[in-house]
């Protein structure tokens, strides 16, 4: 089983910008697909980003593509999501999470892993 501790959130104005990470222990990441998700004030959590075990293919819930970029460092087993021109919308909890399937979906149901998220504060 993979610790997972998501860092890099906090209050930012309106097109600003933040970095995620999401450091792993216990195992390596690279055997894992990773995703994030969000879950803002009474709604459910949603898929953000995913990428594939090797970081070749990533994947964007439509509301973020062109503002969010999901990268990852094996040799650091660590996996970010950087997120620019941020919206009060972007406003959430953000998790990030790991799946043993090598390319990663937008299914909650497929990830076994989750860190404990970090709280990313978009003001208007």
């Amino acid at each position: 089983q993979a610790q997972l501790v998501e860092s890099g959130g906090g209050l930012v104005q309106a097109g600003g910008s933040l970095r995620l990470s999401c450091a792993a222990s216990g195992r390596t990441l690279s055997s894992y697909a990773m995703g994030w998700f969000r879950q803002a004030p009474g709604k459910e959590r949603e898929f953000v980003a995913a990428i594939s075990w090797s970081g070749g293919r990533t994947r964007y819930v439509d509301s973020v593509k062109g503002r969010f970029t999901t990268s990852r460092d094996n040799a650091k087993n660590t996996v970010y999501l950087q997120m620019n021109s941020l919206k009060p919308e972007d406003t959430a909890v953000y998790y990030c999470a790991a799946s043993l399937s090598r390319f990663g979906s937008g299914e909650i149901g497929e990830y076994d892993d989750w860190g404990q998220g970090t709280q990313v504060t978009v003001s208007s």
